[in-house]
C-alpha cells in the first residue's frame, strides 16, 4: 500500500495541473464534443479519487494489505477499542485530511444543488409572472424584452424553452426552428447535470487548475452538442445565421458573397460581452463555417479507452493495490 499511496498521489498531481491545461490547449475536442466531454469528466473524477486516495492508502498502510483488509482494522481501532500502536501521527493526519476532503466534496456538492434548485425555483416563479406560453411551440415562453435572449430552464416535466420578443422578431422561421432544437438538446441531453457538477466541484476546488479549465471547457463543449443536435434538423447556415444573431442582436450584410449572413464582429470576441462566452461564440461560429473531420475510429477508441483507463487506475489501486504495485 506505501507504493499505491505514492502512485495515486502522482496520478491527482498530473490530473490536477499537466492534464487539463494540455487538454485545453488541444485542439481536437472541437472534432468530437462527446469525446472530449468523457475526457474531462474522466480527468476530474479520477483526480478526485487519487487525491482521496493517495491519502487514504496512506494513512490506512499498517492496518493491512488492501482496502478492505485495513478498514477492517481501522474498525477494530474506532469501535473496538483496539491498540491502534502501529498508526502513527502522520497516518492519522492522513485519514483526517482524507475525511475532511471527501466531506467537503460531498457537501459542496449538495449545497451547490440546493442553491441552484433554489435559483431555479425563483427563477419559474418570475416566469410566471413575466411571461406568456408560446402559440406555436409546445414548452416554449415568450419574454417581452428588446435584448436576443434564449435560453432553457431545466424542471423535468416542467422544462421550458424561454424566448425574448426580441429575439423572435429578429430571427426568421429556420433560425428560430434552430434555437428551439439547440435549446431542446440541451434538455434532453442533461446537460443542466454536467454544469451542476462542474460548478460544484469549481466551487470545491476553486484553487486547482483542473476544476477552472474543466468547467470552461464543459461550458463550450454542451453548447458544441447541442449544435450538432440542431444541424440534423436545420441547415448550417441557418444554424451560424441564428447563433450570431443570438450573439449580437443584429443580422449583418453578407460576407464573401454567399447566402450566409453574420453580424458585422461575429468572428471576434466582444469586449463588451462577458470574456468566457464571447470567446465560446467565435470557437462554435468558426467550427460551422470551418468544419474539420472528425476523429477517426482509432483516435476516438484511444481517448475513450485512456477515460476508462483513468478511473480504473486509482479504483484497483483503492481496493487490490498489489496488483499493480
Amino acid at each position: 500500500m506505501f507504493w499505491a499511496s505514492h502512485f495515486l498521489a502522482t496520478l491527482a498531481v498530473v490530473l490536477a495541473w499537466p492534464a487539463p491545461i494540455a487538454l485545453s490547449r488541444a485542439q481536437w475536442p472541437s472534432r468530437s464534443p462527446f469525446t472530449a466531454m468523457i475526457l474531462w469528466q474522466a480527468i476530474a473524477l479520477a483526480g478526485g479519487l487519487s487525491m482521496i486516495g493517495a491519502m487514504l492508502v496512506w494513512g490506512l498502510e499498517p492496518l493491512g494489505d488492501n482496502l478492505l483488509e485495513a478498514l477492517r482494522g481501522l474498525w477494530d481501532v474506532l469501535v473496538n477499542n483496539r491498540p491502534a500502536d502501529t498508526l502513527g501521527l502522520m497516518h492519522v493526519f492522513a485519514l483526517s485530511a482524507a475525511s475532511l476532503l471527501t466531506a467537503h466534496l460531498v457537501f459542496t456538492l449538495l449545497i451547490t444543488y440546493a442553491r441552484i434548485t433554489r435559483q431555479r425555483r425563483r427563477h419559474r416563479n418570475l416566469l410566471n409572472l413575466l411571461s406568456s406560453p408560446s402559440h406555436t411551440n409546445p414548452s416554449t415562453v415568450v419574454i417581452k424584452h428588446p435584448t436576443p435572449v434564449a435560453y432553457c430552464l431545466p424542471g423535468g416535466a416542467r422544462s421550458v424553452t424561454v424566448l425574448s420578443d426580441g429575439l423572435m422578431g429578429l430571427l426568421s422561421e429556420d433560425e428560430l426552428q434552430a434555437v428551439l432544437v439547440h435549446e431542446r438538446a440541451h434538455l434532453s441531453q442533461r446537460h443542466h447535470l454536467l454544469l451542476w457538477a462542474f460548478a460544484a466541484w469549481r466551487s470545491a476546488l476553486p484553487w486547482l487548475p483542473t476544476s477552472r479549465l474543466a468547467q470552461r471547457a464543459v461550458n463550450e463543449l454542451i453548447e458544441m452538442l447541442a449544435d450538432d443536435e440542431a444541424v440534423k434538423q436545420v441547415d448550417q447556415e441557418t444554424l451560424v445565421g441564428a447563433i450570431a444573431v443570438v450573439a449580437t442582436g443584429s443580422h449583418g450584410p453578407t460576407i464573401g458573397g454567399s447566402k450566409q449572413t453574420l453580424p458585422q464582429g461575429a468572428l471576434e470576441p466582444d469586449p463588451e460581452q462577458d470574456d468566457e462566452a464571447s470567446l465560446s461564440t467565435v470557437h462554435r461560429l468558426r467550427r460551422l463555417l470551418e468544419p474539420k473531420r472528425p476523429l477517426s475510429p482509432l483516435q476516438s477508441f484511444s481517448a475513450l479507452a485512456t477515460s476508462a483507463l483513468l478511473l480504473m487506475v486509482p479504483t484497483v489501486l483503492l481496493v487490490a493495490p498489489g496488483l499493480f504495485v
